[in-house]
């Protein structure tokens, strides 16, 4: 049997630098220059790949898991191209026995459209349900099309709740809506 060049696992302490990495690069795709610019002065690759590794080996909650979309396909090496968090939903409305949330996803963007990201959602809902929730969670960026998009076609909608991160004006805050989906079957 041979073994497959994409595959989705637990992300291993290790790996804590890819992630960060990938988490950078998608920071230029997901945000307007500014906001981009922002994060990325705000955060350094070090101080970045500390919180990975610390939130893999120790993390603050026994259900609270960081998983890694893997690429294989070159010979004797395997590189993280995509990443979630998933655990609890923190949400004041969410039931702490029911609802599960995806509180980090994302796909390195040189990796895109080769199903990394289809392969990464199905392990989050997988983690999820096998830790007891029934119902998961996403909060998206309300501007964030085409990942609204691949939510729903996989199932999810939005659930009416809404919020704003960061500035007190309209031009510096980051609206987000959340989508919800039903994990118990």
């Amino acid at each position: 049997m041979t073994a497959q060049p994409h595959s989705v696992r637990l992300a291993l302490p290790s790996e804590a630098a890819g992630i960060a990495a990938v988490q950078r690069r998608s920071w230029t795709q997901l945000y307007d220059e500014p906001v981009a610019a922002r994060l990325l002065d705000g955060s350094d690759l070090a101080s970045m790949t500390g919180a990975w590794e610390s939130a893999i080996r120790r993390p603050p909650l026994a259900t609270l898991r960081v998983l890694v979309a893997i690429d294989s396909s070159e010979p004797g090496r395997h590189r993280v191209v995509g990443f979630a968090a998933v655990g609890p939903s923190d949400d004041p409305d969410a039931s702490p026995a029911e609802d599960g949330v995806v509180a980090e996803f994302a796909i390195d963007p040189l990796a895109q459209r080769h199903g990394h990201g289809s392969r990464l959602l199905q392990a989050c809902v997988d983690t999820l349900r096998a830790d007891g929730y029934t119902r998961a969670t996403w909060w998206v960026r309300s501007t964030d099309d085409p990942l609204r998009g691949f939510l729903t076609v996989a199932g999810w909608a939005a659930d009416g709740a809404h919020t704003e991160v960061g500035g007190e004006d309209d031009e510096s805050g980051i609206r987000f809506v959340r989508l919800h989906t039903d994990i118990s079957a």
